[in-house]
């Protein structure tokens, strides 16, 4: 083996095609594009959906329905989860990140404490929302609520 003799594998390079260079490139006339039609042309570019001249099946599903931009999701958790919770870890105070490192919450939720089942111990909450049941229940044992 010596310099003269290299060469890349066979299958790894591909011959160029020079589009648009006469007869002699092998693609003369129509430039590999075959003939005439919209697919023949410069700037040709088919639009996204389109379904050859049929009705598209965006226009012919009706519009339906109606997205809130200003909609704010919160992850909901109940009073008796927190009274498991306070009971499993013996906390009086609860907040975000202990939502999060118990798992039931992540990071980036607003966290919004529902008023489903019963509190028996004392608890500071803090969280981004409270229904009006829960807020009630919390306060009734002397507890507090924060809004973050």
């Amino acid at each position: 083996m010596n310099l003269s003799n290299l060469q890349p594998a066979t299958g790894s390079t591909h011959s160029q095609d020079r589009r648009g260079r006469g007869q002699g490139s092998g693609g003369g006339g129509t430039a590999k594009r075959g003939h005439k039609g919209q697919k023949s042309r410069s700037g040709y570019s088919k639009k996204v959906g389109f379904e050859g001249g049929q009705m598209p099946l965006q226009r012919v599903v009706p519009k339906s329905g109606f997205k809130n931009v200003n909609r704010v999701e919160y992850k909901g958790i109940n009073l008796d989860v927190l009274q498991q919770l306070a009971e499993k870890e013996n906390l009086t105070l609860i907040d975000k990140q202990t939502l999060v490192s118990a798992g039931m919450a992540s990071r980036n939720d607003r966290i919004k404490i529902l008023g489903n089942g019963a509190l028996s111990t004392k608890l500071d909450v803090k969280a981004n929302a409270f229904s009006k049941s829960a807020k009630e229940a919390i306060e009734k044992l002397q507890g507090t609520t924060e809004i973050l």
